[in-house]
């Protein structure tokens, strides 16, 4: 049997009325939320994921050259000292004596 009872009908649809606007009423709030984060975050000049991830990839290609810069200089120091090795220090010969220039004559 079904009834027609109006008093619940209208009940009914009130709760419904209600959860739709509690559900707009927290759509609301995250936005609010969110946008006073973004604006906090922006007076904090807080740098963005894309900043961040641009300054890692500057990072590691920094890392990669100075790790090859190292291995050429290691490779150059052990250069240096083979032709250190195999070359004999010789001494320093003495410097040749200079010529003294003649003094201008006086008229």
């Amino acid at each position: 049997m079904q009834t027609d009872n109006r008093i619940l009908d209208d009940i009914a649809r009130v709760a419904s009325g209600a959860l739709n606007a509690l559900g707009g009423v927290k759509d609301e709030i995250e936005t609010r939320v969110r946008e006073r984060l973004e604006r906090l975050a922006a007076e904090m000049e807080l740098a963005t994921r894309e900043e961040v991830d641009a300054a890692k990839g500057m990072a590691a290609k920094a890392r990669t050259v100075q790790e090859q810069l190292e291995a050429r200089v290691v490779a150059l120091e052990a250069e240096v000292a083979a032709l250190k090795a195999a070359k004999p220090a010789r001494a320093p010969r003495p410097a040749a004596p200079r010529k003294k220039k003649a003094a201008p004559a006086a008229d």
